[in-house]
């Protein structure tokens, strides 16, 4: 099913707006969407899905949720560890430089995205995806937000949860693949990865097509 498409004026933090409206319609497994990783140089691309509880409560106990690019490392990594703990359910799903390559950096973000949901311990009711990121294969009912993460409070949080997931990946392929500086840049193209890749060329986790011109 293809998402229809919303452009809302963003909102400061995200709150639970379209949540609430599925919620009074019973549909109380909202899941959120979001990736990481779209536009680095190496390592995968990182899908998060997060189906928050129906609460009236929820946006107080989340109320530290943003965009994860608007958010501190120190931040990111306590509330991941808050999203985790009130969600009926989550999962971070990857697809690999290889696959980027091979499929493109839309078709690769859909494929980890596909892998998030089916690993989903809960089958959702609804998909509140960013805009970015749309699943035409999947026969739920979704919609495709943009600028989701600064509207959806289960956009964020499956952004903070992506982040912190591809984070932690690029800090473990550190050692793997030593002198690019992964752990410090996550693999995104700052100057000083471009000018070590200058030096080193490609290492089996760098997208290959994506030059060092892009």
């Amino acid at each position: 099913m293809r998402a229809a498409a919303y452009t809302i004026m963003k909102t400061d933090p995200p709150n639970l707006h379209f949540e609430q409206s599925l919620w009074q319609n019973g549909l109380n497994r909202v899941a959120g969407f979001d990736e990481a990783g779209r536009g680095a140089m190496a390592g995968p691309v990182a899908v998060g899905a997060v189906i928050l509880p129906p609460s009236p409560h929820l946006a107080r106990t989340l109320a530290g949720v943003r965009d994860s690019k608007q958010m501190t490392h120190l931040q990111r990594e306590t509330w991941a560890a808050r999203i985790k703990s009130v969600a009926l359910a989550w999962r971070v799903d990857f697809s690999s430089s290889e696959e980027i390559d091979q499929l493109g950096i839309v078709c690769a973000t859909r494929l980890a995205a596909t892998r998030a949901l089916e690993n989903l311990s809960i089958l959702p009711d609804y998909l509140l995806l960013d805009f970015r990121i749309e699943l035409p294969e999947s026969p739920l009912p979704q919609i495709a937000i943009v600028k989701g993460d600064q509207i959806s409070l289960s956009v964020a949080a499956a952004s903070v949860l992506a982040k912190t997931s591809r984070d932690a990946l690029m800090c473990g392929m550190n050692g793997q693949f030593p002198g690019y500086g992964l752990e410090q840049n996550k693999g995104y193209g700052t100057q000083t990865h471009r000018s070590a890749m200058a030096r080193l060329g490609y290492s089996p986790v760098h997208r290959k097509t994506f030059s060092l011109k892009r």
